[in-house]
């Protein structure tokens, strides 16, 4: 069985203005009370009525890069998965590493052509 997308990531130069456009475009509600400030997007109430749907995140990009649009896979070990991808051409970007307060490990890398891509392992 392959792993899933578990989460998707808009980031840019001005997070408040994307999660406007965002909540308004798709109607999401975009929660940005948390310590990082970054807007979630819950899939509660954010899945078409066949409950389809991944829950994702809107903001600024960190380090006030000029962001861009990811997705996550959902991983049982991020370091074991950069190590492969790394092994099979791809370029480690950071991780992992954890979100604090979250139980969340993060890690990022780019594939072959550049493209980069997240891997999300969730606390059990």
């Amino acid at each position: 069985m392959g792993y899933p997308v578990v989460h998707f990531e808009v980031t840019g130069t001005d997070g408040k203005k994307l999660g406007r456009f965002y909540s308004e475009l798709c109607g999401w509600q975009i929660d940005t009370n948390n310590p990082l400030n970054y807007g979630t997007v819950q899939r509660e109430g954010n899945t078409s009525a066949d409950g389809v749907g991944i829950g994702g995140g809107v903001g600024t990009a960190p380090g006030g890069g000029g962001g861009q649009v990811t997705f996550y896979i959902g991983v049982p070990d991020v370091e074991a998965a950069l190590s492969k991808a790394e092994s099979l051409g791809g370029q480690r970007l950071f991780g992992p590493d954890m979100v604090p307060g979250t139980g969340i490990e993060l890690g990022q890398f780019t594939d072959p052509e550049g493209h980069a891509i997240g891997l999300m392992k969730t606390a059990s």
